[in-house]
This record gives C-alpha cells, sequence and structure tokens, in this order.
C-alpha cells in the first residue's frame, strides 16, 4: 500500500510544475488515447523515452516514479499470463497442455508496457499539479457545458476530490493492516480463498473511515459555504505563457513521430 504515490502532489519549480494545468490534463488525455491506438514496438519507445524524459525535466525521481508503479504489477504479471499462454499464432515452445507463441509473448510485452506507461503518464500530471490549480484546470476545460445546464464545478471538484483521495485511502488501508496485525490477525497469506477472507476485517474499518472522512468533508465543506460555483471567484487565474507554447511545439513533435513510426514506416 505505500507505493501508491497516484493522487499526491510533489512541491516543485520546474516548467512542467509551471505549465497551465489545462494543457497538461489535455496532453495527458491525448497521451493515453495514443498509447491505447499505438500497437507496435518502436512507438512505445518513443513514448517510454518521452515520459521518462518528462520525469527528468520535473525533477521527479524515477524511483519515486517506479514505486508508484508497483500496485499494479499484479495486473500486469495476469495480463502477460493471459497474453503469454492463450494467445494464437507460431508457437515456440509447450508447457503440458499449453503452448506458448511468438505473438503470445510480443503481444504480453507491449500490453504491459502500455499499461505501465499510461499509470506513470497519468501519475505525472498529479505530481506537478495542486489540488487546487487541478481543480480549476478541469473547470476552465469544461466552461463550454455551462451553457447546457451542466454542473462543471461540481464535478470538477468530485474529480480533483477523487483523484487526492486514493493516497489517503491508502494510508488509511496500510494503518489497519498494522492494527489488525497488531492484534493477531493473519492478513495476507495462505491461498487466494484465505487471503480474500483474511482482508474482510480491514474492509468493514475501512468503509466505515471512509465514509466517516466523506462526512466530515462535507460538514467542513457545508461550514463555508460551499455551493459549487454561483458567486465563486478563484484564486488561480489561468493563462496560457511562452513556456506553454514550448513544451506544447514539443509535444505535437512526439505524437507526429509516434504516428509515423506506427502507420508510415
Amino acid at each position: 500500500m505505500q507505493g501508491i504515490t497516484i493522487g499526491q502532489y510533489i512541491p516543485g519549480d520546474s516548467i512542467i510544475h509551471k505549465a497551465d494545468p489545462r494543457l497538461k490534463i489535455i496532453m495527458t488525455f491525448l497521451t493515453m488515447i495514443l498509447l491505447l491506438i499505438i500497437d507496435s514496438f518502436y512507438p512505445l519507445l518513443l513514448s517510454a523515452v518521452f515520459v521518462v524524459t518528462a520525469y527528468l525535466v520535473s525533477g521527479i525521481s524515477l524511483r519515486y516514479a517506479i514505486k508508484g508503479l508497483k500496485p499494479v504489477i499484479y495486473i500486469v504479471i495476469f495480463t502477460m499470463i493471459l497474453n503469454i499462454f492463450f494467445a494464437t499464432g507460431t508457437p515456440l515452445f509447450t508447457l503440458g497442455f499449453i503452448t506458448v507463441t511468438k505473438e503470445g509473448l510480443v503481444t504480453s510485452a507491449l500490453v504491459s508496457a502500455r499499461i505501465l506507461l499510461l499509470i506513470s503518464a497519468g501519475s505525472l500530471m498529479t505530481y506537478t499539479t495542486t489540488p487546487l490549480v487541478f481543480t480549476v484546470g478541469i473547470e476552465k476545460l469544461m466552461y463550454p457545458l455551462k451553457y447546457l445546464k451542466v454542473p462543471i464545478a461540481e464535478i470538477a471538484m468530485m474529480i480533483s476530490i477523487a483523484l487526492r483521495f486514493i493516497p489517503t485511502l491508502m494510508e488509511e488501508t496500510e494503518k489497519i493492516i498494522k492494527a489488525q496485525a497488531a492484534r493477531g490477525a493473519d492478513i495476507g497469506t495462505g491461498n487466494i480463498v484465505a487471503r480474500t477472507r483474511s482482508f474482510i476485517p480491514v474492509l468493514v474499518p475501512l468503509f466505515i473511515s471512509s465514509f466517516k472522512r466523506a462526512d466530515d468533508l462535507a460538514t467542513a465543506m457545508d461550514a463555508r459555504c460551499y455551493n459549487g460555483s454561483e458567486g465563486r471567484t478563484s484564486i488561480s487565474e489561468l493563462k496560457y505563457g511562452k513556456i506553454d507554447l514550448a513544451i506544447f511545439m514539443v509535444y505535437i513533435l512526439f505524437v507526429a513521430a509516434a504516428l509515423v513510426l506506427q502507420y508510415v514506416l
């Protein structure tokens, strides 16, 4: 649980920290779409280089970024197993009744890389954007929906709270697990069924704690007379600058190169 880092903000003074949140949100969204589109080695390699470079420019440790990937390792392993053992194609060798194919190995590697890059790209946005600025950015991007009577302020606030609640929830889970272990509970050992049952004493207090936190948050918002966007202004005024233009131009070059590698070469 300590490996959950998505949703946390890491203070910094890099150009990525200073970039307009609207630009970062758009770039993250487009990057995720791009990663779902491309399905060959070289575009994914270019994407990996781009994401790693972005982390280096932001000043965020790659070790910290890798730490944030630990919670999805089991998903990656499960996906790899499915693709390796059950994909059809050119047989390489046989393990009992299971045939491992060349296409299965390639697909498992590409899908695993795609998952890791998706998580890394999404995490970088939260690492470099404060909750307040992130909320304002979402609200500004959704502003046209206001004319359709869509409650954009409330939606932006919900998204921001949900993202920032992830590390809090994981920290609370870690505390409950340690508390239950101190009382003699055997958590996380045995077969799958035993492990699932052992987490029941964790889930119940976790749900209770989560509802209590949500109730406390609602009370605090009511006490501050929060009523969405009605009569409310923001301390953060967003304006696109030269840094944003430079970042966007570099990003366009990256997307163009990835698409060329995918569909032309």
